[in-house]
This record gives structure tokens, sequence and C-alpha cells, in this order.
């Protein structure tokens, strides 16, 4: 009988291999992020950043892979909230733009001349505002984690220099798929034409539209300039915060040690984000100069004009947002 022992031992071996082989695959775990741009820009960049944070402080069990240009939404960006509230995405690192027709909480930060300056945008997420707002994204069975920056949003057109609203009298100008924006561009005299990013640089390229609004990273890294964007206003209208963020059942099947770090790794690369884009203004306004461009910067009086030529978008869309979200907000605001 002994003569089969080794045999045995064999067999008890490559079971346990198995076992262990089994139990390791099942513990190995891949969550599909969703972007809009790629890693060219500081949007696709603090994508990567949070999936490799992940998969270091997780030994490879969790991998977050980076799906870019709106891939898994067929390049409709405004569809990205909806799909990973359904469970088609996995997590995403979204912007509240693209966000807000399935969260209208989120149009606070597209009230046109809300938000003065980068101290006004920290002092509403870091605040009670943005814990209203991570409330309600919450609501809608999507887990938020932390925070990014997009930037503030300048406008561009081909026609000549614009510095008071006057001057986009029946401009047209590419925006994204949000009503706000419609009406923010329709107050200001324009002729605001809605289409994903996608279609935007030939539409710029053929002159289908005069102009677009984008921050100064976007503005520099895809050349905007080169399909004819030689007149560039920098009028902070409106800014653009990233969201990271997962969907709640895939949050919910992670235990809790790998909740924390999901979450610990989003707002560290969240922070990190933030300080390169904001580090990188003054260099990509110099690089944009240097191009060609024609920089308008508005004086104070140029800039009230705006305020007071959108201040209708206001009271239309402050009960659509929160009245409470909001005065919570300008609170913030006042006392950074």
């Amino acid at each position: 009988m002994t003569t089969y022992r080794p045999l045995a031992k064999l067999a008890a071996a490559l079971a346990g291999a198995a076992v262990l082989s089994a139990s390791l695959s099942v513990q190995a775990r891949e969550i599909a992020v969703s972007t809009v741009l790629s890693d060219a820009f500081p949007w696709g960049q603090a994508a990567e950043k949070w999936a490799e944070l992940v998969e270091e402080r997780t030994e490879g069990r969790i991998t977050m892979r980076v799906y870019p240009n709106s891939q898994l939404v067929n390049g409709d960006q405004t569809r990205e909230f909806s799909a990973m509230r359904s469970g088609l995405i996995d997590a995403a690192v979204g912007s509240t733009i693209n966000w807000s027709p399935q969260v209208p909480e989120l149009n606070l930060f597209s009230l046109p001349f809300f938000l003065p300056d980068e101290a006004a945008v920290d002092a509403v997420t870091g605040g009670e505002a943005g814990e209203k707002i991570f409330a309600a994204i919450e609501s809608r069975d999507v887990i938020p984690l932390g925070w990014g920056e997009n930037g503030f949003r300048q406008l561009s057109n081909s026609r000549g220099a614009i510095d008071e609203p006057q001057d986009l009298e029946d401009l047209k100008i590419r925006v994204v798929g949000s009503p706000l924006f419609q009406d923010t561009f329709t107050a200001l005299g324009a002729d605001p034409t809605q289409m994903s990013w996608a279609d935007a640089k030939p539409a710029l390229t053929t002159g289908a539209v005069d102009g677009q609004e984008n921050p100064l990273s976007v503005f520099d890294v895809a050349r905007i300039d080169q399909v004819g964007q030689e007149h560039l206003t920098l009028w902070n209208y409106m800014n653009d915060p990233l969201i990271f963020a997962v969907n709640r059942r895939v949050w919910e099947s992670l235990d809790e040690g790998d909740q924390a770090i999901l979450r610990e790794a989003a707002v560290e690369a969240g922070e990190w984000e933030m300080s390169m884009t904001r580090e990188e203004e003054s260099e990509r306004l110099a690089a944009i100069q240097e191009r060609g461009v024609t920089v308008t910067e508005l004086s104070d009086a140029q800039y009230q004009a705006f305020v007071e030529a959108t201040a209708g978008v206001h009271d239309e869309w402050v009960p659509k947002i929160g009245e409470e979200i909001v005065e919570a907000a300008r609170a913030a605001i006042e006392s950074r």
C-alpha cells in the first residue's frame, strides 16, 4: 500500500494548488473606469493616477482599467452617469457638467459667473454645499469618493476679440448637452450649438461653429488654435469640478478595507491632479499666446457686464438646483 503514497501526496498537492489558484482568481477584480479625455489631459491623468494607487495598495488584487474618450458610452459623454448608475459602467472620473442632466444639483458649478476664483471652488466643494451634492449623487445609486478639477472654462472664437456681451451676438458657440449652457449663451445673444467633443473640432475646422468654451488645458493640449480659434477671452464664467465615483453595487461588493483604499486613492489622485492643473495654468497660457492667439482679459467693469447679462439665468436655475445648496455655496464663498 505504501507504494501509492507519493502519488497520493502529489494528487493532494495539485488539489491544494487548484484551490489556492481558484481562491486567488476569485479575489482578483477588474473595475472599468470611464473618462471623457485621455491621459494627454489632466482629466485622464487623474483617472490613471487613481488606478495606479489602487493597484499598488491592493497589491494587484484590484485593477482599475481606464477607458478614455467616452468609449463605454459610444462617445456620448452625457450618458456616462446614467450608464454608471445602471451598472453598465463600474466607475468614472466624470465632469459635473456631463452628469448634471441626471443630477440637477451639479448645475451649481455651471451657474454663470457664480464662482469667482479657485478659493471659492475649494470652499464650496469642501463645505456644506459639497456634502449636499455628494448626498444627491449617492441617492442615485452612485457613490462619490473625491473631487478633481477640469478648471475654469474660457471662451474662444474665430471672429474677433470678445470683451462685452454684444460681441457674442449671433455667434455659433459649441456647448455640451446641458440646458443651462443653452440658456447662458442665449442670454448673451449667441447661438449655442450642442454637440459632443468628438464632433466639435471638425465643426470648428469647417466653420460650422464659430467658437467654443473649455479650460486652458483642453485648449492647449487639443491645439484648438489650429482649427481657427485665434481669439481667447479669459472670463472664468464657470468651473468644472471632476468627481471620482463608483456604481453602488460595485461599491457594496467590496469589503470595508478595499472601500477605504478606493476612497483614499480617489482623494489623493484628485488633490494631485488639482494641484498640477492649477500650477500649469500660467505656463499653458504663455504657450497659447506664443502660438499667436490673441488673449483678452476682462476688466472688473467688463466682467460685471457679463454678470448682469446673465442674471436672469440665475433666477431661472437656482430653484432647479435647490435653494439650500445655492445658499450654502454662497455662504462658503463669502467666508473664504
